[in-house]
């Protein structure tokens, strides 16, 4: 965690509680916050130049969503994501983007539900995708990572489905958490990461459900492919990748581009990520553990 010239780090908007909670996110997912980076309530509480409370809150609520680990008196540490633990998030993402999208898709048998659609949100979503299309550009990862959840938080919220907008978010969080590290490790990011934003507005402004659900593939495919590189990993263990070369109905065969994605809007509380409250133990994270009698945090 570092702030500018000496002063705290800037938190607005929304309590205390979730400001700090999206600054340490945003921490992670760019890799300022790498893997096994351990911190106590007190470094995270003078940081921000706040009390204990709103500061043990924010990271009992990260811990709860897998994206912290709590360490019994130890405080708390960044989780380390292997290839593995990013196959199974790439492979959650993908398989539940595209069933979501072929659901919207004409001829899929389901019925349209176009009340369901705010298309009043696509100004905010083109701003968006100008944002994130010009950092990833100009290669300023650390830009990037904000404006490419906030677009595809933008975009997803579009589904109509408040829960899946919600889970894509969380995966795609732990995608960044995963991919931040290797990007860093580049010389030069120009060019290097999804820039085609703009376009996935322009085929969702257009209504064409199949144009979308194409350019999403081609961005899925593309952070795949790109990962795999930087990682040095093989793209074989990956089970989805026939479905995403598979040609969507509706569109001509694609060839290929773009990385990261879920919902937000400009009202409070969107922008950011309200992720699940708990997730199953695991790789991704373990349950909180209660505190002792005594003690006035978790975990600590």
């Amino acid at each position: 965690m570092q702030s500018t010239g000496g002063d705290r780090p800037q938190i607005r908007r929304n309590s205390l509680r979730e400001q700090i909670a999206d600054a340490l996110r945003e921490e992670m997912m760019a890799g300022r916050l790498a893997a096994g980076r351990n911190f106590t309530v007190k470094e995270v509480a003078e940081l921000y130049g706040v009390s204990a409370t709103p500061a043990r809150e924010a990271m009992v609520d990260l811990a709860a969503q897998g994206l912290l680990r709590a360490e019994h008196h130890r405080g708390f540490t960044v989780p380390a994501f292997t290839w593995r633990d990013f196959l199974e998030i790439f492979e959650a993402r993908t398989l539940l983007t595209d069933s979501a999208l072929r659901q919207l898709t004409p001829g899929s048998g389901r019925p349209e539900r176009p009340a369901a659609r705010d298309w009043s949100r696509l100004p905010s979503l083109r701003r968006r995708a100008d944002a994130a299309a010009r950092a990833s550009r100009s290669g300023q990862l650390d830009v990037l990572v904000g404006c490419d959840l906030r677009f595809w938080q933008e975009a997803a919220a579009m589904l109509g489905n408040a829960r899946i907008a919600e889970y894509l978010g969380w995966l795609r969080v732990q995608s960044w958490m995963f991919a931040a590290p290797f990007l860093r490790g580049a010389s030069d990011l120009r060019g290097v990461c999804w820039d085609r934003h703009g376009e996935l507005v322009d085929r969702i402004e257009a209504r064409d459900v199949a144009g979308v659900h194409q350019v999403v593939n081609d961005y899925n495919l593309f952070t795949v492919e790109l990962l795999a590189r930087l990682a040095g990993e093989e793209l074989a263990a990956v089970p989805v990748l026939a479905l995403l070369r598979r040609p969507v109905p509706g569109t001509p065969a694609a060839g290929a581009t773009p990385v990261a994605g879920v919902v937000a809007a400009d009202d409070p509380g969107r922008g950011r990520v309200p992720l699940p409250r708990s997730v199953p133990p695991g790789r991704f994270g373990r349950p909180v553990r209660p505190a002792a009698p005594d003690a006035g945090t978790t975990g600590l």
